[in-house]
């Protein structure tokens, strides 16, 4: 019997993680292959204008994860974990099908950016409701005594996703196609190869089984609005938004904003570039379940206080040296040391989270504060940096990051662990 259920736990956690690479993958296609295609839908002689534009439309898509953790969050938690996360991972590949065949602004004029942005409208939409609703699962399906370990995959696979994209861009650069061929036509084959690994992920997530929280929570009914019940937990909402706060804007500057950064501000060429985030990322993605385990060892809150005083204390120092750096290896362990210092945040936040609300409104609870979140700082975190780099000020973003670190470390000063409290301990698992 346990044998039975250990298989049961390991083909979830493949299930729900390729799932969720596949998701981020697509995600991601789009920043790693902006430095490419940013002129071939906003023609400009200025470089950062053109990666503002394209930023802009990353940021927008943001703004719609937040109603995609509400209409996604309300599927799990009312249908079920499996078919909300089938359908977010179908959403997701129709949005990047949609950029493979975007035509160009010289051949549409306007019409090329609106569409690019209705494609990532869509995605925002999908991976709004991917996060809140795979960090239940994953939380739900884990033993009590691995639920750090187990939940670290969603990062794991997020970060992995984004190592494939860049994995992919590597290849193109040194070695099947010429700078000018990827410009031209060579950034479409990320997309289309986005679209193509969704039928996979829709196989692995049509054969997972539901979460006996789920199952348990369906017996009772009740009468108040998926909203009403949420609002009934006023302080762990307030909690996902200020743990999160430092955390995604720490985030996406040193994965998804950092090649830019080497390209735009540090001078390096694009493949040097590519080079640096995809090892930094990889050994990112490495660290992720050292850290679960830790966590599942000494707690959750030991972790976040590590992010929390590291993140405010070394963010200036590290970018402000990063700017000036000439060698790539200088570079490279200069983004690694922060990386370590965000996993003490990226590791464990989906089982934090998760281990907040009850079964009945978990993935709402999860994924809606969170989306909210991300959307306001870390889908604006490419934009504000090159907007503050374009007024001639780009050391004011630095200490932006800063200063949401430093608000997300009072936050976790006055929280509770939530190992020893967690809501999942009053469910059944797996």
């Amino acid at each position: 019997m346990s044998n039975k259920i250990s298989k049961r736990r390991l083909k979830a956690i493949i299930g729900g993680s390729v799932g969720n690479l596949v998701e981020w993958y697509d995600w991601y296609a789009y920043s790693a292959f902006t430095i490419y295609f940013s002129s071939v839908f906003f023609p400009d002689d200025n470089r950062t204008v053109q990666l503002l534009n394209t930023a802009a439309i990353f940021a927008v898509g943001f703004l719609m994860r937040p109603l995609g953790g509400y209409i996604f969050g309300l599927i799990g938690d009312r249908l079920g974990r499996k078919k909300s996360m089938t359908l977010s991972v179908l959403l997701m590949s129709f949005g990047s099908l949609m950029i493979a065949l975007a035509p160009t602004y010289n051949q549409v004029g306007l019409l090329a950016p609106i569409i690019l942005l209705l494609a990532r409208l869509l995605q925002g939409l999908s991976v709004g409701g991917e996060y809140g609703v795979s960090a239940t699962y994953l939380s739900e399906m884990a033993t009590p005594e691995r639920r750090g370990f187990y939940s670290s995959f969603q990062y794991v696979t997020l970060i992995g996703g984004q190592l494939i994209a860049l994995g992919i861009q590597l290849l193109l650069q040194k070695v099947l196609l010429t700078e000018g061929e990827i410009v031209a036509w060579g950034w479409r084959i990320p997309f289309f190869i986005g679209a193509v690994l969704a039928i996979v992920a829709l196989y692995l997530r049509q054969h997972l089984d539901e979460t006996r929280a789920f199952q348990t929570q369906q017996k009772y009914h009740s009468q108040k609005s998926s909203i009403q019940i949420l609002l009934q937990h006023p302080k762990e909402i307030l909690t996902v938004v200020g743990l999160t706060l430092g955390g995604t804007l720490a985030f996406y500057t040193y994965s998804t904003y950092m090649q830019k950064f080497l390209v735009n501000t540090v001078e390096f060429s694009k493949a040097d570039a590519t080079l640096i985030t995809f090892i930094a990322l990889f050994i990112f993605a490495c660290l992720q379940p050292v850290f679960g385990i830790l966590s599942d060892k000494i707690g959750r809150k030991p972790l976040l206080l590590g992010f929390g005083c590291l993140g405010t204390l070394c963010t200036v120092p590290i970018l402000s040296t990063l700017e000036t750096v000439q060698n790539k290896w200088q570079a490279f362990w200069l983004i690694l040391f922060a990386l370590v210092i965000v996993s003490g945040y990226t590791s464990i936040n989906a089982i934090v989270k998760a281990e907040l609300f009850p079964a009945k409104i978990r993935a709402l609870g999860v994924g809606l504060p969170y989306a909210l979140t991300v959307a306001i700082f870390g889908g604006s975190a490419e934009y504000a940096a090159l907007w503050f780099k374009d007024i001639g000020h780009e050391h004011f973003f630095y200490w932006y990051i800063t200063c949401c670190i430093g608000c997300s470390l009072f936050v976790y000063l006055f929280m509770q662990d939530t190992k020893h409290t967690s809501k999942l301990n009053e469910e059944p698992n797996g």
